[in-house]
């Protein structure tokens, strides 16, 4: 653009170039109306002030401090009294991806969004390519936490992005790395969480952080316990707990011993599994963490139908119904109704059976993974079997064949139908 272009409607070409060329300082007026005609944040324009210490500078120092000690709410409180000081495009950016962090961590992704959009814009607009890859893949983080679609290309875009750097730094390729393994875990795409997660402690070597660490052991817990290789699973998921417990990280503590009990579950330990689950769902109670709580809830539904205490299950399978309604998680939601059509089922009630695996197979089909749509067509499939509608069972074990391999049904048909032409 030329000077003109820029100043039109405000203020002169000689004035824009006494500007760019630092030899006077713009009013806030100009330099808003300056970020309009460029299209960038009024921020991209505040220069950091490079080798200065001053409070924004050395709040920065401090917020990095206290999330390394865990210390989320006082990251929070600082770091929007940082924001309100006002700084350059630089420390800004920054400051709103630690608030983000603080607020990931403490289950809280929708007041993280907003913050992590903005930090990506500041790291964007400055070429800042190895912030930017971090600010993505906490981007990622969030999708998944809340169970957005976009979650795995963010953390390949983050990922990629990382290693377009020279040399590449490992500690945060390590860390996407964990990234992109969690989203495969989400998406139940098991054989791919843990190829990702070995690269990931490979690519840290001696350099990862503990609690970084006990979070992989879980994920690889998570990815081995699906897999069917129970012991292994057992073994992680240990590790994480023990390491937790030494950080003191009661809130993902929670996380882990809900997979623990799960793990235990299915070994048919139900004693040492309601006692993992029951602390899981006390710790994320007393941490008020929201996000993942629907999760242990349906895993105290699981267990209490599989100890045959009906009531209880339809009590947790409810509550966690309501939690995911309140927070929009769309998986979960689909899951809680999965898990009220086995309680309906037990109680006799076809009505509510037809109904609930209904909205189950609705909402996964819009926003679960083939692995759910699976599981809960089988489901279905085996309780219609049971109740002597062939027809239809056949129809569900159809589509959860589908799910499962799609083309499946035509590969199978084709020796049948070489056979009848024979």
């Amino acid at each position: 653009m030329s000077l003109a272009q820029v100043g039109k409607g405000h203020v002169t070409a000689p004035a824009i170039f006494l500007i760019e060329t630092g030899r006077t300082r713009p009013s806030l007026p100009t330099l808003e109306h300056i970020a309009r005609k460029t299209g960038k944040p009024v921020e991209f324009f505040l220069a950091d002030p490079s080798g200065m210490s001053d409070e924004t500078h050395d709040g920065l120092v401090e917020l990095e401090r206290m999330l390394l000690d865990g210390r989320e709410h006082e990251v929070i409180e600082l770091g929007e009294r940082l924001l309100s000081l006002g700084s350059s495009a630089h420390r800004l950016g920054h400051i709103r991806y630690k608030i983000a962090q603080a607020y990931l961590a403490t289950g809280k992704p929708d007041q993280a969004s907003g913050l992590l959009q903005q930090a990506a814009a500041h790291f964007e607009a400055g070429g800042d390519i190895l912030m930017l890859a971090e600010c993505t893949g906490s981007q990622a983080t969030l999708a998944y936490m809340t169970q957005k679609p976009e979650a795995l290309e963010l953390a390949e875009r983050a990922l990629a992005l990382c290693r377009s750097l020279n040399p590449v730094p490992n500690t945060t390729e390590a860390r996407l790395l964990a990234v992109l393994a969690t989203v495969h875990i989400v998406n139940h795409e098991w054989d791919l969480a843990t190829r990702y997660y070995k690269d990931a402690i490979d690519a840290a070597g001696s350099l990862y952080d503990l609690k970084r660490l006990a979070t992989m052991y879980n994920g690889l817990s998570i990815a081995y316990r699906e897999k069917g290789q129970i012991e292994v699973a057992a073994r992680y998921a240990r590790r994480s707990v023990v390491l937790l417990e030494v950080l003191h990280d009661r809130i993902a503590l929670a996380r882990v011993e809900n997979e623990l009990g799960l793990i235990l579950m299915a070994k048919g330990d139900h004693q040492a599994a309601r006692k993992h689950l029951d602390r899981s769902l006390d710790l994320s109670e007393e941490t008020d963490l929201e996000t993942g709580r629907s999760h242990v809830l349906l895993s105290l539904c699981e267990l209490s139908l599989q100890e045959g205490h009906i009531d209880a299950a339809a009590d947790f399978a409810e509550k966690a119904l309501r939690l995911a309604e309140r927070l929009q998680e769309g998986i979960n939601i689909a899951e809680a109704h999965m898990w009220l059509g086995r309680v309906a089922d037990q109680r006799g009630d076809g009505a509510a059976v037809d109904r609930e695996f209904d909205l189950a197979l609705h909402g996964l089909a819009k926003f679960g993974s083939g692995e759910r749509l699976l599981r809960c067509h089988g489901m279905y499939a085996e309780i219609l079997e049971r109740r002597g509608d062939l027809e239809r069972a056949y129809v569900h074990m159809k589509q959860a064949l589908t799910a499962s391999r799609p083309g499946l049904l035509r590969e199978l048909s084709k020796p049948v139908e070489r056979a009848g032409s024979a």
